[in-house]
């Protein structure tokens, strides 16, 4: 049977009706966290579970051993850019990520994550589309579609981003981004443009906000409430340069939470309790993935062959910017030793790897994933200030944040272009491995650089990758292109 990708329904959440062009295997088998297509809309409590199917697919294993939900997308973000380093070849795993060729390649990499944004549409699909017809009170269905919309808001902006050329407000941004797809069907859709993509994602976060406003208290942080779509929507003002937007967004989305102490930034970024945790995936013994696992790649500690013989590293140069006091240091070491890193059993130690993210143990994998923090929207909050010509605010801003980081921190002085360079160098410092950096690249039309630091330009291969090239888009994966005669490929 033919499939068109962007129909796909994920197994472990609704498993609808209108997925005929799905695997057999889909609609043969519901998972103790799905319920039948049939029943998803017939009560609240089957909307509630279809929900809670769509928070699971997060942080599940898809085709292989590489593609563990949303954190895989993270690693390829990281990957694309210039301040995760990779310290060895190990067994293989994201290594053409890592060289610029994946991404490039429609039978490669380019095909996972638009299988994962458009299964999460899917589901969320039938979910916004149906339960306003369920029975139920009003308060619980507008919190299901209120998420299910901000969960179509955010695949979107992940898809525009990566298969879209960058959004550039002094453009028509007409450019193709992907199919829009807004119900349940499995019709054939040519890619809509990127400003007609950014339009749905701003009026389905917008939609969010409203019904997510009132809402009660969320069960936990894999569920959205009216903070995380906030940060969403700031992310979205600062990719569109709508820096005013992006910067109150991202203050308000902030409310209500505190960032880190010292000590709570050197227990191992995996622990959603932590008090600047706004969303997140929280993982228990009997979900863990072992080998497929966001920890099994870039945690310092799980005794996988990958981070035993290649341990991640942070970029010397970036490194190097650090205060000399900046409590952050400690999440890297520049001369590692058995007196002051961990590693596994048996495990290699490189120059600046990192002890930022720990998993549960050597033997296992689980550990909370970080997607949204409440140091993320402060350095929004910076840096749309100062991008807005807003100086004095922008210090303010950054001050806050950098007092949780640097004791005794003193305001800069900076203006203009340093400033921004401080701010940004935080940033980079604050979100490493967290999935941000080839996004931000490319929102700023920035070059890949990677000369002068710690990257083995023959394992790398891709030093340098100039602003604006092709190389910045995903291609279209090439299972769309057969299924669909309407997509288009990118150049």
């Amino acid at each position: 049977m033919t499939r068109r990708i962007s129909s796909w329904i994920v197994g472990l959440a609704v498993v609808a009706a209108t997925g005929t062009s799905c695997k057999k295997e889909y609609l043969e088998t519901v998972p103790t966290t799905a319920v039948a297509a049939s029943s998803v809309l017939e009560s609240v409590a089957n909307a509630t579970a279809a929900l809670n199917g769509i928070h699971r697919s997060m942080y599940m294993r898809y085709n292989d051993q590489g593609t563990f939900g949303y954190g895989t997308i993270m690693l390829y973000n990281e990957c694309l850019g210039e301040d995760y380093v990779f310290s060895g070849q190990s067994n293989g795993w994201f290594l053409t990520t890592y060289r610029w060729l994946d991404h490039r390649n429609a039978n490669g990499n380019a095909y996972f994550p638009y299988q994962f944004f458009y299964r999460i549409i899917s589901n969320a699909n039938v979910l916004i589309t149906g339960i306003d017809k369920t029975p139920g009170a009003d308060v619980d269905k507008n919190a299901i579609k209120g998420q299910a919309l901000a969960y179509r808001g955010w695949a979107y902006f992940n898809l525009a981003q990566m298969y879209g050329r960058r959004f550039d407000k002094a453009t028509a941004n007409d450019g193709p981004a992907v199919p829009l797809v807004l119900t349940p069907t499995i019709e054939p859709q040519a890619r809509a443009t990127v400003a007609q993509v950014y339009k749905q994602i701003n009026d389905d976060l917008s939609a969010a906000e409203t019904l997510l406003a009132t809402a009660r208290a969320r069960a936990d942080k894999s569920n959205f409430n009216v903070n995380v779509v906030r940060g969403l929507q700031a992310r979205v003002a600062l990719t569109q340069q709508n820096w005013a937007v992006a910067a109150a967004k991202a203050n308000q989305a902030r409310q209500g939470f505190t960032l880190m102490n010292a000590a709570q930034q050197l227990e191992g970024f995996s622990n959603w309790s932590n008090p600047e945790w706004m969303w997140g995936s929280s993982q228990i013994d009997d979900q863990t993935e072992f080998f497929t696992a966001f920890l099994a790649y870039i945690s310092f500690n799980f005794n996988s062959t990958n981070i035993r013989t290649n341990p991640k590293c942070i970029s010397r140069t970036l490194y190097n910017t650090m205060d000399a006091n900046d409590v952050r240091r400690a999440l890297w070491v520049p001369t590692p030793s058995a007196a002051n890193s961990i590693v596994p059993p048996g495990g290699n130690r490189a120059a600046f790897m990192n002890q930022k993210f720990r998993a549960k143990d050597f033997a296992n994998s689980v550990g909370d994933m970080p997607y949204m923090r409440a140091a993320e929207m402060l350095l929004i909050e910076a840096e749309a200030l100062a991008r807005d010509g807003k100086d004095a605010q922008a210090a303010d801003v950054f001050t806050t944040f950098m007092s949780s980081r640097v004791p005794g921190y003193v305001r800069p002085t900076a203006t203009g272009d340093a400033l921004i360079t401080l701010i940004m160098n935080s940033r980079r410092i604050e979100l490493w491995g967290e999935g941000f950096r080839y996004l931000d690249l490319k929102r700023l039309n920035l070059p890949l650089d990677r000369n002068g630091s710690n990257h083995n330009a023959a394992l790398a291969v891709a030093m340098n990758v100039a602003a604006g090239a092709n190389e910045w888009q995903y291609v279209i994966p090439q299972a769309e292109i057969n299924a669909n005669p309407l997509v288009t490929q990118n150049p």
